[in-house]
C-alpha cells in the first residue's frame, strides 16, 4: 500500500487515456493537479466519485486543478465510461499497473468475507512543482470535489 506521504515528490509517471494519448507528471507542471485512482470503471461507487467531479469540474478549472482518473481498465472500458457520462478530464487505462503501483495503491482488499488484491480508492493532490499537497484515502464518492476543494 501508499508509502507515500503530504510532502513527498510525486511519481514521474507516465500512463495511456481512453484515446491512446500519453499524460505524464511533466505535462501538468505549473497546476495542481488530482489524480484519482478507482477500482473499475462503470460500477456505482465510482461512477459516482467521476459524475461528482465532472458536475464540479468548472470549480477545479477555476482554482487551476487538473485531473486525471485513473483505474486498471482496458482502453475501451475507460472510453465507455468517459463517454457515457460525458467526463470532461482523461481516464487512465492503466492495464499493466505502472500508475497504479508508482502510486503504491494496489493491495489486499476484503469485500463480503472475501480478501482479494486490488485498487484502493485514493486521491492524491499533487501542486503546481510536483509535490504530494493532499492524499485522500477515506472517499466520500458524492462529495469528493468538497474533499478537494475544502
Amino acid at each position: 500500500m501508499t508509502t507515500l506521504q503530504i510532502g513527498d515528490k510525486a511519481p514521474n509517471f507516465s500512463g495511456t487515456d481512453q484515446d491512446g494519448n500519453t499524460h505524464k507528471l511533466a505535462d501538468y507542471a505549473g497546476k495542481k493537479l488530482v489524480v484519482f485512482f478507482y477500482p473499475k470503471a462503470n460500477t456505482p461507487g465510482c461512477t459516482a466519485e467521476a459524475c461528482d467531479l465532472r458536475d464540479n469540474y468548472e470549480r477545479f478549472q477555476a482554482n487551476n486543478y487538473a485531473l486525471l482518473g485513473v483505474s486498471a481498465d482496458a482502453q475501451k472500458a475507460q472510453a465507455k465510461f468517459k463517454e457515457k457520462y460525458d467526463f470532461p478530464f482523461p481516464l487512465l487505462a492503466d492495464e499493466d499497473k505502472s500508475v497504479i503501483n508508482a502510486f503504491g495503491v494496489w493491495g489486499p482488499k476484503k469485500f463480503m468475507g472475501k480478501e482479494y488484491d486490488g485498487i484502493h480508492r485514493t486521491t492524491f493532490v499533487i501542486n503546481e512543482e510536483g509535490i504530494i499537497a493532499d492524499i485522500i484515502s477515506k472517499v466520500k464518492t458524492k462529495e469528493h470535489a468538497d474533499q478537494i476543494l475544502k
